[in-house]
């Protein structure tokens, strides 16, 4: 009896890719990439997961840095789009980019994989809905496309995208340019998210003052930068100076690039790592990350931020904690950075003195004036049972920091493998013409601590000390 050979349905095939497609970014992707001979490389994977995470609440603030051609818009503005109102079909979500010309163009392009792949998405768009950057969906979701600037009153969103919001590199340096966009998204775009609405800010690094600066300063936000030539740590565990997409620009093509960009212009949109205008004092080139630290002596240093500062951007409290080896090289092992009240702080930092534990002496700083008095000795009493150590910042803060600095372009500072790397090494490549200097304020303290030999006795002698 001849056996019957089963094949499943063209019907039974099409079913099985709609549900992939409806469950998973990544399915959706490569199906609509492979209509054009195209598959997802390995950095768009991270990409991907990424924007899932966005999607299914792990992260609420997501931010996408990765350099110019590396594909970034084609999966974040317009295949995630059309996937996630496919999963949120009553949601609203608003794109925003540098002009609105860009903005519809994403627009347009969402529009036509909605239209294209209605079933498979299952997903419909009103018959009226022929505007490029305007449509909504037959259950009630909405898609608006937006230039920076422009105005969203009247309008709510699931979704905020901000998908290249600088327009140029004469944008990028001019600060009145820099605070427009910031105060457009601070008053106009953040105010018209719906409760536990999610952002994703999709850019090119362009200086170190950048939206995306201000807000990694600001803290909270999941963060995935791939530069075009790999930095160690590397979220795709790339070799140093590997290229991030071989296939479309190798490693050779990429440093011609540098030297006909020059290094500032390179490391601001290739490599998401702007420097300041006149150069800086930490080579972060030569600051090597450890995953296992050396045996030797600790303290943690604090930078205490002021009771007064901008109300709208203040500034941070501080802890760094620091190792000098046994032979004699220095290690970041952790940094804290928090605003708090002072009440709080007081807490914090005792909370964190038992962490670390009574071997590592504590570094305060004392400022002038019966205030400054008052916080070391109240702060002191908080931390009875620990070693306290407080002076007076007499320098400028490039002076205190110079010796470590020093230390750093030797070769002979390093890292601890944390999540709070990128921050921090972000705030040493900005000092001294960045915005914020709390922790190398912290660092700076951390490193006298360590190395102040016989100025001890007169550090013992000062008020307020181990009571």
């Amino acid at each position: 009896m001849r056996r019957l050979t089963s094949f499943a349905s063209p019907v039974s095939c099409e079913q099985i890719l709609r549900r992939k497609i409806r469950r998973s970014l990544s399915a959706w992707a490569s199906f609509a990439l492979s209509l054009r001979d195209h598959a997802p490389a390995r950095h768009h994977h991270l990409i991907i997961a990424a924007l899932e995470a966005l999607t299914h609440g792990d992260t609420k603030q997501l931010m996408l840095l990765l350099p110019p051609g590396s594909a970034k818009s084609t999966y974040a503005s317009l295949l995630f789009p059309a996937w996630w109102m496919a999963q949120n079909p009553t949601g609203s979500v608003i794109s925003a980019s540098h002009t609105a010309s860009l903005a519809e163009s994403f627009g347009r392009g969402v529009r036509m994989l909605i239209t294209d792949h209605a079933a498979r998405l299952d997903l419909e768009l009103r018959p009226d809905a022929r505007a490029a950057g305007r449509f909504t969906t037959a259950h009630g979701g909405e898609y608006f496309a937006i230039g920076v600037h422009g105005a969203v009153t009247g309008r709510r969103a699931d979704l905020a995208l901000i998908d290249d919001p600088v327009r140029s590199f004469v944008d990028a340096e001019s600060s009145s340019a820099r605070d427009r966009l910031w105060n457009w998204y601070r008053s106009e775009l953040v105010t018209r998210l719906k409760p536990n609405g999610r952002v994703a800010l999709i850019m090119t690094r362009w200086h170190t003052d950048d939206i995306a600066g201000r807000l990694l300063q600001q803290g909270g936000w999941t963060v995935l930068r791939l530069p075009a030539l790999a930095e160690i740590p590397d979220p795709m565990n790339r070799a140093a100076g590997e290229a991030l997409w071989p296939e479309w620009e190798d490693r050779d093509a990429l440093i011609a690039k540098r030297s006909t960009l020059g290094d500032r212009c390179f490391a601001a949109l290739f490599q998401q790592g702007p420097l300041a205008d006149s150069g800086r004092l930490f080579d972060l080139s030569k600051i090597p990350i450890l995953d296992i630290v050396p045996v030797g002596t600790s303290v943690r240093a604090w930078d205490l931020a002021g009771v007064g500062g901008a109300s709208g951007d203040p500034d941070w409290t501080a802890g760094v904690r620091l190792l000098r080896g046994e032979l004699g090289n220095f290690v970041i092992e952790d940094v804290r950075r928090v605003r708090l009240p002072a009440t709080e702080v007081a807490t914090l930092i005792r909370d964190v003195a038992q962490q670390d534990g009574e071997a590592v002496t504590i570094g305060l700083p004392r400022d002038p004036g019966q205030a400054g008095i008052y916080q070391v000795a109240m702060l002191t009493r908080v931390l009875a049972g620990f070693r306290v150590r407080s002076s007076p910042e007499e320098d400028s803060k490039v002076v205190r920091a110079d010796p470590v600095a020093s230390q750093a372009s030797a070769g002979n500072l390093y890292l601890k493998r944390a999540p709070w790397n990128q921050i921090f090494l972000e705030e040493l490549a900005a000092f001294p013409h960045g915005k914020k200097d709390d922790q190398v304020d912290a660092l700076s303290r951390a490193f006298q601590m360590l190395t102040m030999g016989s100025q001890a006795a007169h550090y013992r002698s000062l008020p307020f000390l181990d009571r």
